[in-house]
Order: structure tokens, then sequence, then C-alpha cells
């Protein structure tokens, strides 16, 4: 016995709740984003160069780019899987 076909309402479904999932994770990448911004800001304020800090924090959102970027491609991955 087999699995029975997902309905066009089903899919629809599994694909908002991975797009929630998603969403929740890009969320995340972004609290830590803000966390490490605090951090950065704090060094500079205790005696870190300027333009260090501006260097870190052009690294810190490049990697926040790419990992959300990430993100983006696996719930779009998802829901071709699934639609």
């Amino acid at each position: 016995t087999g699995v029975p076909p997902l309905t066009e309402e089903r899919r629809k479904d599994l694909v908002k709740q991975a797009k929630g999932i998603g969403e929740d994770a890009k969320i995340a990448v972004r609290n830590v984003r803000h966390k490490y911004l605090d951090v950065i800001k704090k060094a500079v304020k205790d005696g870190t160069p300027e333009d260090i800090g501006k260097k870190k924090e052009t690294t810190l959102q490049d990697k926040v780019n790419h990992h959300v970027a990430s993100v983006d491609k696996l719930i779009k991955a998802k829901e071709d899987e699934i639609m």
C-alpha cells in the first residue's frame, strides 16, 4: 500500500510551512548579526580603530547576506520539490 499523492491544498500548506521555517531561520541570522554589531561597536568604543570596526561590520554583513541567500535558495528548492 503506497502513500496517496498530496492534494494541491496540502502541498500549499507544506510550502507555507517551509516558508515560515525559512523566515524563522532568517530572523535568527539577523539576531546574530545584531548581537555581533553590538560587540563590534563596544570594541570601537573601547579603543579598537574605527576603520577596523567598519571592516568587521562589512564582513559581518557579507556573511549575513550569504546565509540569508542560502536560506532563500533552500526555501525555493523545497517549494519546487513540493509543488
